[in-house]
């Protein structure tokens, strides 16, 4: 039960994230502001960081671990922005919101089990983010190949993302595995935008915005991490993958964006899933 309390906080946290950046989007380029946002959530985090219980637990085992989690963070947000940035939503809405599943396979593979009632669950919660998040019906595009690729990016990279740091958290202090893995992720974004050559200058113009998106960023895979030291921590993974709902009901209200009946069933449907997570 706490393990799903911790990921639904974070989803609702990473959905004011999400609101955010479609306030803002469009004003710099994705990897600049990404870039900020995970340096902002660096800075935060630094105090609690260095001040927390348990650094001899930080073994090269954790380290590692917790950098393995920042890198895919990195590659996973990354191939996300790029994905919806090719579209369609509806095709790439679903791949990168499946990620739940690769979460309970993951901890399925370090030899925890899954009972039925756990995957009828998870598919529920993936079916129904699915369809809330899925756009309109769009025109196809020629670059649907690369949009998948990125999607499946995103996928693994958020799933091997909160695998590694719940992991880690195992053994280390929470608050130091996620502020080494945030380095990790800054140091990631660093290499791609000197890759691309990205301008950074348009993204200190809302770095106040920015930095609201560090902090939402932070606490929420905090939370996620945190679970790693509670029983079923990918049910943390699971429930925060709804944050793409917590956005969408934000855009209704706040935005005045229509709310389809489908939208309402794929609701109903992750709600479900939950309750028998549950159960179960």
């Amino acid at each position: 039960m706490l393990s799903l309390a911790l990921g639904l906080l974070a989803a609702f946290l990473w959905g004011l994230h999400d609101y955010v950046v479609r306030l803002i989007g469009g004003r710099a380029d994705p990897l600049a502001m990404l870039l900020m946002a995970l340096a902002t959530g660096a800075i935060l985090l630094a105090g609690p960081a260095l001040m927390a219980d348990g650094w001899d637990r930080f073994t090269l085992v954790e380290l590692g671990y917790a950098a393995v989690s920042g890198m895919f963070y990195a590659l996973g947000t990354y191939g996300l922005y790029r994905a919806f940035t090719i579209g369609p939503v509806r095709l790439v809405a679903p791949i990168c919101g499946a990620y739940p599943l690769l979460s309970v396979a993951f901890q399925m593979a370090r030899g925890n089990e899954a009972a039925a009632a756990v995957w009828v669950g998870v598919v529920a919660i993936v079916t129904g983010i699915s369809l809330v998040t899925r756009g309109d019906a769009e025109q196809a595009t020629d670059r649907q190949l690369e949009a998948v690729l990125c999607s499946l990016l995103a996928a693994f990279g958020f799933a091997l993302t909160f695998g590694f740091s719940q992991w880690a958290a195992e053994t280390a202090p929470n608050m130091p595995v996620v502020w080494v893995a945030r380095l990790f992720a800054v140091g990631t974004v660093v290499v791609l935008v000197l890759a691309r050559k990205v301008a950074l200058r348009p993204a200190v113009s809302i770095w106040r915005a920015l930095a609201l998106m560090g902090a939402l960023d932070s606490v929420s895979i905090a939370l996620v991490t945190l679970a790693g030291g509670w029983p079923h921590p990918e049910y943390a993974a699971v429930t925060a993958s709804m944050f793409g709902i917590v956005t969408v009901l934000m855009a209704w209200r706040f935005l005045g964006e229509t709310m389809r009946l489908v939208q309402w069933i794929g609701i109903l449907a992750a709600f479900g899933g939950i309750a028998i997570l549950t159960l179960a």
